[in-house]
């Protein structure tokens, strides 16, 4: 049998008559831009790795005026918004109170009525000193770290806390006498 095809056509590629790729030709440019897809990543992870990540926070530190500025048995929520501390001046000691409750972090209130701090949260309760009494707080309010300065400044280190079930309230870096 003879075909009706010549033989040197029947052996001529066929032409994309739409001048598309053929499938090896996108496989293989798929292939190579998943590579350089991969390779351009990894270098932007390492060029990320480079550069570290810092975290910029303010300075646990802070100056709290003189000792004369506090009234001896009051509770002075002077610094409370703004760093989170209450003052109390009980004589010739003064002391620094961190206004975050123990139970779950939240900012007690003082209720000079009541001669207390609650917490709004949940309820709890602590006396004037800061010892727990009531709700769900596990343990006292914590104590900062309180010196004077050269100047005759109240310095207050809020990364150095006392804590009362560790016997720390009677250090002598957690309150100053005046």
């Amino acid at each position: 049998m003879s075909s009706t095809i010549p033989e040197s056509e029947r052996l001529k590629p066929v032409e994309n008559p739409a001048n598309l790729w053929t499938r090896r030709e996108f496989f293989g440019f798929a292939g190579w831009a998943a590579f350089l897809s991969g390779i351009g990543l990894g270098l932007l992870g390492f060029l990320r790795f480079m550069f570290p990540r810092v975290l910029f926070e303010p300075s646990p530190f802070f100056q709290a005026g003189k000792p004369d500025e506090y009234v001896d048995g009051e509770v002075s929520e002077k610094y409370k918004e703004s760093q989170r501390v209450w003052i109390l001046r009980q004589g010739a000691k003064i002391i620094a109170i961190q206004a975050i409750c123990t139970h779950l972090g939240c900012t007690p209130r003082w209720l000079s009525l009541e001669v207390k701090f609650k917490c709004p949260c949940h309820g709890s309760g602590f006396t004037k000193e800061g010892v727990n009494f009531e709700g769900p707080a596990p343990r006292p309010l914590e104590r900062l770290k309180i010196t004077l300065n050269d100047e005759g400044m109240l310095l207050i280190d809020k990364s150095k806390k006392f804590l009362w079930e560790k016997g720390q309230w009677d250090d002598p870096e957690s309150f100053v006498t005046v």
